[in-house]
């Protein structure tokens, strides 16, 4: 793979399946990697009077009693509104594989698979003794300019996929099942357009005309929500809770709340907190306490907005 690597990979990104596409008698052994993350913004529920965090609990809709996570089942609701409890060893029995190839049923031309189908992308990396067949099976997916159907077993499940190259890359796209994509239940009515219309229409087509380039595009929600956080903290605008560790930007020390502890008891038996015994768990709180600082502020410099690699139409 001459030692490629696609943009944006780091050595953060962790491999999350391992096998082998298959093609014919050539089997090359390969990683996987999430090709795309969000860069979503998202907020927080608070109580607007003091910034603490809305909690949910589970509660059941008939008795109105809260439910522990060891009762909780999976529940199939049919058409009808009835439910049907699922227990783990009906869950079982359903069909699984843990098969770990990526088998190559056909290879298809690009203009066949509508955009629609796609569903996640994910790099497929060789192993060390898969390099030339990888460079093998990427430069027959160039040369045919096809892409090539896969069938392939993700989180248990048998799913469909393609295959294609990107930046020498090849690239693994899952695709939805025919039945998950749905009919318009609308019907569009052609109007009348006159010859002049489509004629100013095809002029502004060919002066919007271009390439495309992901780069020209950028989330400015994000930089902006990013620039009103950024004001409002440098105007002293910032709810800090007791009990929320993120918003004060400090970390819990269990050593420092079990000497304050110790301190709140001696005091109210009327003795002092300042005895020989409590020194040594003191100063080793007080030399714990910049490098926990430290590192707290070293995470709020991350900034949370970022370019968007491309807008989601299609």
């Amino acid at each position: 793979m001459s030692g490629a690597r696609p943009a944006g990979h780091t050595e953060t990104m962790r491999a999350i399946w391992k096998g082998a596409v298959s093609f014919g008698l050539v089997s090359v052994p390969v990683k996987l990697y999430a090709a795309t993350e969000s860069h979503d913004v998202s907020f927080r529920q608070v109580h607007a009077k003091d910034g603490g965090r809305i909690k949910y609990q589970r509660v059941c809709s008939l008795d109105g009693e809260e439910v522990a996570y060891a009762d909780i089942a999976k529940g199939y609701e049919t058409e009808d509104g009835e439910m049907v409890i699922l227990s783990d060893d009906d869950m079982a029995e359903l069909p699984s594989t843990s098969s770990r190839e990526i088998s190559v049923e056909k290879f298809v031309p690009s203009d066949q698979i509508d955009p629609l189908l796609f569903e996640k992308s994910y790099y497929l990396e060789p192993e060390s003794t898969g390099a030339k067949p990888y460079s093998l099976l990427r430069q027959a997916l160039l040369d045919a300019d096809r892409m090539a159907v896969v069938t392939v077993a993700l989180r248990q499940r048998t799913t469909v996929a393609v295959l294609r190259v990107r930046d020498d890359v090849i690239v693994l796209q899952t695709m939805m099942w025919p039945d998950e994509v749905r009919t318009p239940d609308f019907s569009v009515e052609a109007g009348e357009v006159k010859p002049a219309e489509v004629k100013m229409a095809n002029m502004l087509v060919e002066t919007l005309a271009g390439d495309f380039d992901a780069s020209e595009f950028e989330d400015d929600y994000a930089g902006a929500v990013e620039a009103l956080v950024k004001t409002k903290i440098e105007g002293g605008e910032v709810k800090r809770t007791a009990t929320s560790t993120k918003s004060s930007g400090e970390v819990v020390d269990l050593l420092a709340a079990l000497q304050r502890s110790v301190d709140a008891a001696k005091s109210a038996r009327g003795e002092s907190s300042s005895e020989a015994d409590d020194e040594p768990a003191a100063k080793k709180t007080a030399k714990k306490a910049p490098a926990k600082k430290a590192a707290a502020k070293k995470t709020a410099k991350k900034a949370p907005a970022r370019k968007a690699a491309a807008k989601k139409a299609s």
